[in-house]
Parts: C-alpha cells; structure tokens; sequence
C-alpha cells in the first residue's frame, strides 16, 4: 500500500514525465507562443497551439522539466505573474478561434518572491481563474504530477479534470501545511495523510472526474502506456464537449467549481 507521503514523493520524482513531454507525445505541429505582452516571457508556463487528431488545440503547460539546468531557467515551476497572463491571452485567443483548451498542471505553487507581489501575483491568479471559468470552449486539465496551491488551481479550472494516479492536487505542501499547523516541517507524513491530497481522496470528493492509471514503471522513463491513456481519454473528452454549446460549458463548469464541498 502505497502512502500518501510516498505519492508525494513520486509526483516529485526527476524521472517522471514531465509536461512538455506529454506535450510532444500527444500532439502534433506544435507551435510555442511566448510573453504576455505586458512584462515578459516566464518559462514555468509553456504555451501554444497544435493539433491533437487534426484538431486545432490550444495547450498549456508547466514547464517542470528533467535537468537541473533546465530546472533553473523554469523556476523549478513556480510561475510568476507574467507566467499566468501568458495563459490567459492565450486561454482568450483559443475562445477567439474556437480551440479546445488543454493544461497539464505540475507546479509546487506560484512563486512567492517579492517581484512576483509587486508585479500583482495574488490579481493575476485570481484574475485567471476568473477568465478560465468563463471562456466559451471547452477546458481540459490533467493533474500530471505536483498541483500545488493557487498556481495549479489557476490552469486547473476545467470542464473535465483528470489526475494521474500518483499525482497530488492540494493547497499547500505538505511540508508547508506541518510547519503552519505544527510549527514543524519534519511532519510531512502526518500532514500528507490529513490533506487528502491523493488522486484516490480527490476522485471519492467528487472533484476530479477520472484517474489515469500508472505502470510500475513510469517514474523511470516508460511513459507511453500513459500517454496513449491520455490520447484514447482527450479524444472521448473533446468530442462530448464540443457537441455542448459554449454558455452551456461556461454555466456547468462555475456550477462544478461551486458546488464542491457541498
């Protein structure tokens, strides 16, 4: 039986898919957009268009990546506030054009450094999750490792939500909620248990929709088995709601988010 500390541990593994990497398996003529157009370009938030199935989507996701280096230039996913406005101009151009929107959700949290406050890191998620709810075409987010906090919640705000089965989807971390409650970080089993933080609690909570099943091997560099999960699962998804009027989605999907815990 797997605990729900060692879920944690595996949703942070280095070797574990990251999501450019599904990004690349799952679609096809993929174009990056970069900036926000106010500030800069933040690489923990990769965005764009591609084609899934000779669809046109358009995608988001973290930008958690393999090296250290690599790492280093993302951020180690934490998202700045030019990070979240990248995602919603491009959230707004796919309403524009009629895209499906796409997000693969793998950051610790937006990051709480004093230039992100200053550049209005708190209205920038807020203002996010505001449009996210309310764009007029379909919205897809798989949970593929970390979801941690606002940052995740910020991409997160999908008609269909889906967690890989060693995913976590909280508020905080683990380590954060321990030194809070207990003034203690070395806490992070107990915390991990009292979160409910597991795709397993989240799927019996009602506020995911499925869960993607893992091989053994995942973490270690075998990721098509979860890949073509995810293509066969997209593929049913978007056919259901593109057949579904856009108010139609919008009203659903606020009605999802606030009913939860009800």
């Amino acid at each position: 039986m797997i605990t729900p500390w060692e879920r944690v541990q595996k949703a942070r593994d280095v070797g574990r898919a990251k999501p450019m990497d599904f990004v690349n398996y799952l679609f096809e003529d993929i174009i990056i957009l970069s900036g926000d157009r106010q500030f800069a370009d933040d690489a923990s938030i990769y965005g764009g268009i591609a084609k899934f199935e000779d669809m046109p989507i358009t995608f988001i996701a973290g930008g958690k990546a393999h090296t250290f280096e690599d790492s280093i230039k993302a951020n180690f996913g934490m998202t700045n506030p030019e990070g979240y406005r990248k995602a919603m101009r491009l959230m707004k151009q796919a309403e524009k054009f009629n895209r499906p929107i796409i997000t693969f959700v793998d950051t610790p949290g937006a990051y709480p450094g004093i230039g992100a406050e200053e550049r209005g890191q708190g209205e920038a998620i807020a203002r996010l999750i505001m449009e996210m709810q309310a764009v007029k075409v379909p919205t897809i987010c798989i949970v593929t490792g970390e979801g941690g906090s606002g940052g995740a919640l910020a991409i997160s705000m999908g008609d269909r939500i889906y967690m890989l089965e060693n995913a976590v989807y909280s508020i905080l971390s683990p380590e954060g909620f321990s030194s809070i409650l207990w003034k203690d970080k070395s806490q992070v089993e107990r915390a991990s248990d009292l979160m409910k933080l597991t795709s397993f609690d989240l799927k019996e909570f009602g506020i995911i929709d499925e869960i993607i099943e893992e091989n053994e091997d995942f973490n270690s560099g075998n990721y098509a088995p979860v890949f073509d999960r995810i293509k066969e699962l997209l593929s049913t998804s978007i056919r259901e709601l593109c057949s579904e009027d856009g108010s139609e989605l919008v009203d659903k999907r606020i009605n999802r988010f606030r009913n939860i815990g009800r």
